[in-house]
């Protein structure tokens, strides 16, 4: 499952191929949507809850309200279930979607909506390569480093002017980080702990400091 882009997607994986999978785009209700789609995806694949043996969690970067949704619900069926959860760049799962389904090839970047003007961003060396950590930056700020390159993602599509080839898919989908994440695992590579990759602080914060009323 993944919350960290304005899509609530849920995948369920066999471990060889993606046997039924649901994402919605709503960037305001990441909470109200992702328990449904899990239902839904279940119901499809006609299998319960009990019958998973892993979770994979998209974690980020992403903004923090929507990001922590997928990343606490992914943790509750951790520890009712007492499988392993695991975690995996959301970046990460499009620039597969992007090579698998899309025809992208390397090298390449990947790049989604920060807000404030910004983009949570990646170089890739190919589809599966990542070349360096997740930056959060403004699209003016990192264009001459990108430019000639393949942009995937909806911060690609929100910016043409700093990234003029614009690839998708726009949003991440679950299937594509399940599918990573298996065949990393078979592989024998350690997927990453379950925790969120913010980049930056939350918008809102606690004053630092109170205003002092003197009562007459």
């Amino acid at each position: 499952m993944d919350t960290a882009t304005p899509a609530v997607t849920v995948a369920l994986h066999d471990g060889t191929s993606v046997i039924a999978s649901f994402g919605q785009v709503d960037a305001r209700r990441h909470g109200e949507l992702l328990l449904p789609a899990v239902d839904r995806v279940l119901a499809g694949a006609g299998v319960k809850l009990d019958a998973v043996t892993d979770v994979v969690v998209g974690v980020g970067p992403g903004p923090y309200t929507g990001l922590r949704v997928g990343l606490v619900t992914a943790a509750t069926f951790g520890s009712a279930l007492a499988v392993p959860v695991h975690g995996i760049c959301t970046l990460d799962g499009l620039a597969y979607a992007a090579g698998r389904e899309g025809g992208v090839e390397g090298p390449f970047a990947v790049a989604t909506d920060a807000r404030r003007k910004e983009v949570y961003w990646a170089r890739y060396e190919d589809s599966r390569t990542r070349t360096g950590e997740p930056a959060v930056d403004r699209p003016a700020d990192i264009a001459r480093a990108l430019a000639g390159l393949p942009v995937v993602g909806a911060g690609a599509a929100l910016y043409p002017e700093a990234f003029p080839d614009a690839r998708g898919p726009e949003h991440v989908a679950a299937g594509a980080l399940a599918a990573l994440a298996a065949e990393r695992l078979a592989a024998g590579q350690e997927l990453l702990e379950p925790q969120p990759l913010y980049l930056r602080r939350p918008d809102a914060q606690v004053p630092k400091n109170y205003k002092v009323v003197t009562p007459k």
